[in-house]
């Protein structure tokens, strides 16, 4: 990799995670101490105000390896994110074609831009536990807003898609052929089943499955269960605290 490139990169994560202007975090019931803390943001341990990812540095170094391994060897397919909240490791997957030079491959972002399903009684008893949908005032961003924020890096193209709705809906028919990178980021058991269910099945050999939200127990739950039913037994590796992540065999 050239020196521009590693540069180039290096420097769009820091804006990403904003740890160049250090925002301060969304006041919730973890967190009171709401100002900003290098190492609590390097590892995705608090909800920005105004970053445009609240993965963390960790987790952007994780997308970074993927994305550039995939790239070196040739694993065949596009990156696709499922829940990308303000934008920001969609951007980077862009930003990292771009920096590359890789005009044959998109970017799909995966959103319902409406916040977290209120799964009521209808739900999996650990979403119905979780009841994430309570934050959707920090957890809801339009598909606007996310579109201005690729905008504002120079990153909005006909490289970038995006499927609007819930998983359940838009998933199934969604006209995305092979898959090199599939990242995980829905929170709950059945957005992380459905993801599972109708693209982990479109990943390349080679390819690799990102899951942010491991440490979420409902998370966690969809992932052993879709593993054991399916007979996937590659190797999870851990990237934080909260992720994890395999390549397919």
């Amino acid at each position: 990799m050239s020196e521009g490139v590693d540069l180039y990169l290096d420097l769009m994560k820091r804006v990403l995670v904003n740890s160049v202007y250090q925002d301060a975090a969304e006041s919730t019931s973890w967190l009171t101490d709401t100002a900003y803390d290098a190492e609590r943001r390097a590892a995705g341990q608090d909800w920005p105000t105004v970053a445009h990812t609240m993965v963390g540095t960790n987790r952007l170094d994780n997308v970074q390896e993927c994305v550039e391994t995939v790239l070196a060897e040739n694993v065949p397919g596009d990156l696709v994110e499922t829940g990308v909240w303000r934008g920001g490791v969609c951007i980077l997957m862009r930003a990292i074609l771009k920096a590359h030079g890789v005009t044959d491959r998109t970017v799909w972002a995966a959103d319902s831009f409406a916040g977290i399903p209120d799964v009521g009684g209808v739900g999996h008893p650990l979403d119905q536990k979780l009841g994430l949908h309570r934050f959707n005032d920090v957890l809801s961003v339009s598909l606007e807003d996310v579109r201005e924020n690729f905008r504002r890096y120079g990153l909005l193209d006909d490289q970038v898609r995006f499927l609007c709705g819930w998983f359940a809906d838009t998933l199934p028919s969604a006209p995305v052929d092979r898959i090199a990178v599939l990242r995980l980021d829905g929170d709950l058991y059945d957005s992380t089943m459905d993801a599972l269910t109708t693209l982990y099945p479109r990943l390349s050999p080679g390819g690799y499955l990102i899951v942010d939200d491991y440490d979420i127990t409902a998370c966690r739950q969809a992932v052993h269960d879709y593993r054991r039913e399916h007979g996937v037994d590659d190797a999870m590796e851990g990237i934080d605290n909260n992720g994890v992540f395999w390549r397919r065999t």
